[in-house]
């Protein structure tokens, strides 16, 4: 497919491009030509991820208020193309794509404000809380509770195939928060930072 871009989203691919020949080190590339899952070592994670948002470029479809960059639709377009043209490591989506627009949505501005500079900065790195040994792709079905206690939770159960639990500093997790109605209800959206005590990683 051809494209007609104007002189200004060209100047724009050039600038991505540029970038991209900058600080997408070598070493980075052929790590990430070598993996599999698209994943590599945290730091290198990490390292690119900053890149990314010092150029104001880690979140392209966060809105301008929470620190996306206000491109055009045909800007993400070109800036999506170059990216998988050039075989670039692929923010993690965790935090950006999966914790902060549900935070947007549904947050309070509290929780706007003590999480989201953190995803964008990746400064903390996530996991996905959701399968459990008896609960795969039947999240209807999870079990993993969680009771509240004054203003916290007290939360019982197991979570598996959780990657990068490893390393991660914040987990977000579906427990089961009320047992009334139908299995779909009663699930809540908890943010549970790892080195709570209670925690184990097997």
């Amino acid at each position: 497919m051809e494209i007609d871009y104007t002189a200004e989203e060209l100047a724009f691919r050039d600038e991505v491009r540029a970038f991209i020949n900058d600080k997408h080190t070598a070493e980075i590339r052929a790590k990430t030509a070598k993996s599999m899952t698209g994943y590599i070592h945290k730091e290198d994670h990490v390292a690119w991820q900053k890149e990314l948002y010092k150029k104001g470029w880690i979140a392209p479809n966060w809105p301008v208020e929470h620190g996306g960059p206000g491109w055009s639709t045909t800007q993400k377009y070109i800036y999506d193309t170059e990216m998988l043209r050039a075989g670039t490591l692929r923010p993690l989506a965790f935090g950006l794509k999966m914790v902060a627009p549900v935070l947007m949505e549904f947050g309070t501005e509290e929780q706007k404000q003590k999480y989201l500079p953190d995803i964008l900065q990746t400064n903390v790195w996530w996991c996905q809380g959701y399968s459990e040994p008896g609960s795969g792709s039947d999240l209807a079905s999870l079990q993993c509770r969680a009771i509240p206690d004054g203003d916290d939770y007290i939360v019982n159960g197991s979570k598996i195939w959780t990657t990068q639990a490893q390393k991660a500093d914040m987990i977000f997790c579906l427990v089961r928060t009320s047992t009334e109605g139908k299995r779909q209800e009663g699930i809540s959206f908890l943010l549970i930072d790892m080195e709570t005590p209670g925690i184990t990683v097997e």
